[in-house]
């Protein structure tokens, strides 16, 4: 695999880790009916993804956005869980208004 950087929100520029999207999937994934060679057939997926895309940079926003898509087709637990980190839910209401949006199907704007 070639070097791929990541572009953080905050202007910073890190090395992609592999392992790094893997812990925050398995918080997501923790105690649900999900087997481990599922996650990893989605981190793989991931990857080819970032790695297809021919940049050697990528933006942090993108890397979540494929998480938020992959979750969604897997367990729409682990999505909302993922989704309550990423997009920083400070209130109920916030949960409220993600799973109702989520719930218009799959061209909702996530």
């Amino acid at each position: 695999m070639r070097e791929l950087t990541v572009l953080k929100r905050s202007g910073r520029r890190v090395p992609f880790d592999r392992d790094k999207l893997a812990r925050s999937l398995n918080i997501a994934l923790r105690k649900r009916p999900i087997e481990q060679d599922q996650i990893e057939q989605m981190i793989s997926g991931i990857v080819r993804k970032l790695e297809s895309q021919g940049e050697s940079e990528v933006a942090s926003e993108t890397i979540g956005e494929m998480v938020m898509e992959a979750l969604n087709h897997l367990d729409p637990v682990a999505y909302v869980r993922y989704a309550s980190v990423y997009k920083d839910f400070r209130e109920a209401s916030d949960f409220a208004d993600f799973i109702e949006e989520a719930s218009k199907g799959p061209k909702a704007k996530h």
